[in-house]
């Protein structure tokens, strides 16, 4: 089991020595995933713990808020993708402007080396640390030398051979920015391609308009709250998993209902397949449940009345089934 520490106090004095890194990891894309899967190979042969640190809020929440990147998935979803991967412990550290004002030695020295007993140090060729991001590999690779630790530099899955293609056709490097435009679009599918899983959106079921329910289609209503990209409006489908851990087919509506005239967005799932007796019995209210989203059926279109737009949830729901049941 991975060991999870919100704070550099939480660290057992006795810890180490380790193999660490540390970034945002926001998605745990298959990037993040060659790094980390190398970080814990190392950290098997050379009989240490495989860390990784990450900060939570978001670096650029705190330096930049008006222009910070839209979170591809929330602190609970990182956390749990993270220890998916096998590593002994994940360090959470709160992004502040005291953190930030360290020197990249103060910040390797403290953390790093004081609190983890860092023995390799794995990094990315475009490494930035340190106050300012004034820390790079080279001044990683001299701190290593000087505070005893040897530094790994690996790449992330990228044009060398990594069979993801953009719109252009040419291989790019596994990045959150990619992810963030795959969703922007509505292109779950290249989105899951880079992530390695479908993305997924984590958040508690809510009360709605009940239109759904009176159109003989009951969704499941994510809160406003809810973390994770929301990608661009339409109608996706994909996979509802309840508190319980099961998982239903479902038909999900991204957006703000224009048959109704709607205003706000919305995330709405429809459990499908589900036998018509237990209908009124699969109540969702208050649950926290996972909205993961495999392809996406069409845009979100306003419809001239209910009945059209019944005809048309008829037809979602037909091809919803037949993606997800063809896979």
């Amino acid at each position: 089991m991975v060991h999870i520490w919100n704070d550099l106090s939480e660290v057992p004095a006795d810890f180490g020595p380790s193999v660490v890194t540390f970034g945002n990891f926001d998605g745990v894309h298959r990037g993040h995933q060659q790094v980390l899967s190398q970080l814990i190979r190392t950290a098997r042969l050379n009989h240490a713990r495989a860390v990784a640190i990450t900060f939570d809020p978001h670096p650029a929440q705190v330096h930049r808020p008006e222009s910070a990147p839209e979170l591809i998935m929330g602190l609970e979803d990182k956390l749990v993708a993270l220890g998916e991967l096998g590593l002994d412990a994940v360090l959470v550290m709160k992004y502040s402007l005291e953190l930030a004002s360290l020197t990249p030695e103060e910040f390797v020295a403290t953390v790093l080396v004081d609190a983890l007993k860092a023995s390799h140090v794995v990094v990315g060729h475009d490494a930035r640390f340190g106050r300012g991001n004034s820390g790079d590999l080279a001044t990683m690779q001299e701190l290593g030398k000087k505070l005893g630790f040897e530094v790994l530099v690996i790449s992330e899955f990228g044009s060398e051979g990594f069979p993801i293609h953009d719109d252009a056709g040419t291989d790019r490097r596994c990045s959150s920015t990619w992810v963030r435009e795959a969703l922007r679009a509505g292109d779950v599918a290249t989105a899951a391609a880079v992530l390695g899983r479908p993305h997924r959106m984590r958040g508690e079921v809510v009360h709605g308009a009940a239109r759904g329910r009176d159109l003989g289609f009951p969704t499941a209503n994510l809160a406003s709250t809810a973390s994770g990209y929301i990608p661009a409006d339409g109608i996706y489908a994909g996979w509802l998993v309840d508190q319980a851990g099961t998982r239903w087919p479902a038909a999900i509506s991204v957006g703000s209902n224009p048959t109704f005239d709607g205003v706000s967005r919305q995330v709405e799932a429809h459990v499908i397949d589900r036998p018509e007796e237990d209908v009124d019995d699969f109540d969702l209210y208050d649950q926290t449940v996972v909205v993961e989203f495999v392809s996406r059926l069409r845009g979100m279109v306003a419809y001239r009345g209910p009945e059209a737009l019944v005809e048309q949830m008829r037809l979602d729901v037909v091809q919803a089934h037949d993606i997800l049941f063809a896979r």
